[in-house]
């Protein structure tokens, strides 16, 4: 399945498994707001490089001195999705031997979730982090549960990654659970809309042969039975200007206040996090902890020369929190993702190779704009603009 048809029946969340058949339909109960897509509300533009490697990420030790450094790196697209399930692995490394004092690196997604599972675990912890929210990659994350988006290669993984891959989503998608309905919503379950201007299940045209000499690993019918239906929606019963719209559901990751409340409960719990840039791998033998958590993510390239890290460019054009909007919508090449700390507008492009091998960071605000532009042609009668 390529990436506009897993995002089509997701939404940017886990693949939904269609309800509609033989002209099945269902009405909405509550119309999705119009999002006020004008270019007075585009508050900021950032960009994300995701930490992709072809044999998935990276969760093994490596000895640098007397320090047992556990790698935790290489998520590709789908870092905050994996991050618990991921951080159980890679702490279960770091504890052995009766370990109880860790230090984490990296202070985004998998370093947080690393260093509180580390904790429960009845570890002593301190983060080193040259940056901290808002300012890791993290932060400019969709802020959707894709637990498989780029992940790894299909011809690049080794036969028992599927088992750790489901594994890891299982015991993430669980951890997730427990955020729901906390002060902030940090994380929460939204509709999410695929919109077409053609019948859903009609032949598609044929799509055009590319050189990629292999393509990117898809696992979602794994998690089938703890991923939301979809509905499809007879025609005027809900308010987008294309005909044929399916409804499902996802998770939500309000990044804002999920990094805070993360970050609250580690304090909370003892933790410490201490600033400084590391330049190299040796650089790990000046810390004092003998069990090392490496959660740099991108970072890990330069920091650990890891060249099987290739960067996947993604751009947000961020538009102001609208009151009632906490929806994700998908159509054509763009998607946008109502969240409670900003409205997300993200070109994703005709397949997952979008951005792939493009390390800029510098925000593209031309781009930007005609994003935002698009997105108010979503609604009938320009109701988005």
């Amino acid at each position: 399945m390529d990436r506009r048809a897993f995002l089509g029946r997701g939404m940017g969340g886990m693949a939904a498994l269609s309800l509609a058949s033989a002209g099945r339909t269902a009405s909405l109960d509550t119309l999705p707001p119009p999002i006020r897509a004008t270019p007075d509300r585009l508050f900021r533009v950032t960009v994300c490089l995701r930490p992709f490697r072809a044999a998935g990420p990276r969760i093994e030790v490596e000895r640098v001195g007397a320090k047992r450094v556990v790698h935790n790196y290489g998520h590709g697209g789908s870092g905050w999705s994996l991050s618990w399930g991921s951080a159980q692995v890679a702490v279960g490394l770091a504890l052995a031997d009766g370990v109880r004092d860790v230090a984490v690196i990296g202070a985004g997604a998998l370093g947080l979730t690393a260093a509180l599972t580390a904790q429960r675990g009845g570890a002593n912890v301190t983060i080193y982090a040259k940056e901290q929210f808002p300012y890791v990659r993290s932060a400019r994350a969709t802020g959707s549960w894709t637990p498989d988006s780029r992940i790894a290669m299909q011809k690049a993984v080794d036969p028992g990654f599927g088992d750790r891959w489901e594994a890891m989503a299982r015991a993430a998608f669980t951890m997730h659970q427990s955020y729901l309905g906390l002060p902030g919503d940090p994380v929460e379950w939204t509709n999410r809309y695929q919109l077409s201007d053609t019948p859903f299940g009609a032949a598609e045209p044929e799509a055009p042969a590319t050189d990629h000499p292999d393509d990117f690993l898809r696992l979602e019918q794994r998690l089938a039975d703890i991923t939301p239906r979809s509905v499809e929606l007879a025609p005027g019963t809900h308010p987008f200007r294309p005909t044929y719209a399916r409804r499902g559901s996802g998770l939500t990751f309000n990044v804002a206040d999920l990094a805070h409340q993360l970050m609250a409960d580690f304090r909370l719990a003892g933790g410490k996090v201490v600033p400084m840039e590391l330049h190299e791998p040796q650089d790990v033998t000046t810390l004092r902890q003998k069990s090392i958590i490496n959660c740099t993510g991108y970072g890990a390239r330069a920091l650990w020369r890891d060249e099987s890290i290739v960067p996947v460019r993604g751009q947000i054009a961020w538009l102001i929190p609208q009151a009632g909007a906490t929806y994700g919508v998908y159509y054509g090449t763009l998607s946008m993702l109502a969240r409670r700390d900003g409205i997300v507008v993200q070109e994703v492009g005709a397949d997952e190779w979008f951005g792939y091998n493009d390390a800029n960071e510098e925000p593209d605000y031309a781009a930007a704009h005609a994003s935002v532009a698009q997105l108010a042609q979503f609604w009938a009668d320009g109701k988005g603009a």
